[in-house]
């Protein structure tokens, strides 16, 4: 969702009144609950031509939604034309099974330093099987609260899972949820593989992932270079088709891309000043020209925070990606 639409949905929110937001609230995953608060806490003097303009555009999606329905049958067809059969299979899973790992599930809500503590002494195979299971950037976030030979030692492990037993897993949901709370029912295995590693790797640091990358190296070569392969990285823009490059661009805010742009290639300088109007173009290569010296791990930072909007129009199928992979220092 944009920012504009995260704006709206709490302006709706606040016009719903307390007990029927918190009724929302419930439906809602922990990455839609952050933004969304965050969102309601920045609000303040909502006039009331906002709240109406707000409140009507709801109500006329929601009236144009309304008649279309769709059979299982329907959406099966749906979804295995648009992502294939093996990723619509798993999508249905979560959808017609609902979130049954409950205590997994919990560490979504947890910030990564507590899930870190709660799982660190556990096997790395455990904490593997555990990671597979959360978004990518908060497997990240926890891998790197553990010491360096535990966190590569799971991203081996996670780099060769190809699945796991539902029985194995259901064992290791109900140890989770004796820690922490919730439901023990678990239905469905999950696997991690390269893709996988690639992108938890993705939200990690230059000199994380470069001694990951190195420590798999060692292990196995032909692995680290798999992985290596899968990787998508902020140079990799430069493969990317203009249409797309002009749609990332529209969600990216001026100030993030002048410090992302900081030391990258002349190229990829270039493939973004031919995607924006001349105007714009002039203006970003002022801002780049007039911004003095930027840490490297401030440049990572914005090139993190651009690769997650790339990859999220990606999951949406509005850009097509490609894939490559950084140290700490200062960028000229």
């Amino acid at each position: 969702m944009s920012d504009a639409g995260i704006h709206k949905s709490a302006v709706l929110l606040f016009s719903l009144g307390q007990n029927e937001a918190i009724e929302v609230f419930k439906y809602l995953g922990p990455k839609e609950v952050q933004k969304l608060s965050l969102a309601m806490s920045a609000i303040s003097n909502l006039s009331y031509d906002e709240i109406d303009a707000t409140v009507t555009q709801f109500r006329d999606e929601c009236a144009a939604r309304a008649s279309i329905g769709a059979s299982d049958e329907y959406l099966k067809n749906v979804l295995t034309e648009a992502l294939g059969a093996d990723k619509a299979a798993n999508l249905l899973d979560k959808i017609t099974q609902g979130n049954d790992h409950s205590g997994i599930e919990s560490l979504k809500w947890m910030d990564p330093n507590s899930a870190a503590d709660l799982i660190r002494n556990e096997h790395p195979q455990i904490i593997s099987t555990i990671l597979v299971h959360l978004e990518p950037d908060l497997s990240s976030a926890i891998l790197q609260h553990f010491p360096e030979r535990l966190r590569n030692e799971v991203l081996i492990r996670t780099a060769t899972l190809e699945g796991v037993q539902p029985t194995a897993l259901k064992e290791l949901n109900e140890v989770l949820t004796q820690l922490l709370s919730g439901s023990d029912r678990i239905k469905k295995s999950a696997a991690g593989g390269i893709a996988m590693t690639a992108e938890i790797l993705n939200f990690m640091g230059g000199n994380v992932e470069a001694s990951a990358l190195n420590y798999i190296r060692e292990y196995d070569p032909e692995l680290a270079q798999r992985i290596q392969d899968k990787m998508f990285v902020f140079e990799n823009l430069i493969d990317i088709d203009d249409r797309s490059i002009q749609t990332i661009l529209r969600e990216v805010q001026t100030d993030s891309l002048v410090i992302a742009l900081k030391g990258t290639s002349n190229e990829l300088k270039d493939k973004i000043f031919r995607n924006m109007s001349q105007r714009a173009a002039e203006m970003l290569r002022d801002d780049l020209e007039s911004r003095g010296p930027v840490k490297l791990s401030e440049v990572e930072a914005e090139q993190k925070e651009i690769l997650k909007v790339v990859r999220k129009l990606a999951d949406e199928g509005q850009v097509v990606l490609g894939g490559k992979g950084g140290d700490e220092g200062i960028v000229e």
